[in-house]
């Protein structure tokens, strides 16, 4: 799986062969075949193994221990994305990348989109706890800033989820909420 994570996130889905994974893995083919029977089953697991690791567990995991407060919850999802952005080993969200690079009908690309949602879920019920007007529209939004602000770091703005962060307190006020916490 660290070839995958390597080659994956170096070069993308698409232009990493079966070859190149098996020559970085240091396996023989029947090895790697053994494990996965294509190079999608691969992917899914990789794209399994970032949901459990590295992403979206994670990132619910640090924001349900770093406060109580459904609101201050959502303002920590930019503080944890801001410390992965600024990691001298940051590379793009796998989900947003592999759903790009493959398409939302293919069936990575929709496995992608699976594991976004639950990060759009996760918003929503913070919004739900914390009372919000309309809080499947504030969630659809804040993920809209979630996601712009890795692909604005990806493009190298390291203060992508701080400018992030800063829209979602007037979107959090918008939506009824109090936004003390995050100024």
């Amino acid at each position: 799986m660290v070839a995958a994570f390597e080659l994956f996130g170096q070069r993308g889905i698409r232009a990493v062969g079966i070859n190149d994974l098996i020559l970085r893995a240091g396996v023989a083919k029947a090895t790697f075949y053994g494990h996965f029977a294509s190079k999608d089953e691969l992917v899914l697991a990789f794209l399994e193994r970032c949901h459990q690791n590295l992403t979206v567990e994670q990132i619910i995991a640090e924001c349900r221990k770093r406060s109580e407060d459904p609101t201050a919850q959502l303002l920590a999802i930019f503080d944890v994305l801001d410390g992965w952005f600024r990691r001298d080993d940051f590379q793009a969200c796998a989900f947003v990348s592999t759903m790009l690079e493959m398409g939302p009908t293919h069936p990575l690309g929709e496995a992608s989109i699976s594991y976004l949602a639950q990060v759009r879920a996760f918003m929503q019920t913070l919004a739900e706890e914390a009372g919000f007007d309309q809080p499947d529209v504030f969630a659809r939004s804040c993920h809209i800033l979630t996601k712009g602000s890795i692909i604005s770091a990806v493009e190298g703005d390291r203060e992508a989820a701080i400018l992030a962060k800063r829209m979602a307190v007037s979107l959090i006020s918008d939506h009824g909420g109090l936004a003390t916490n995050g100024r």
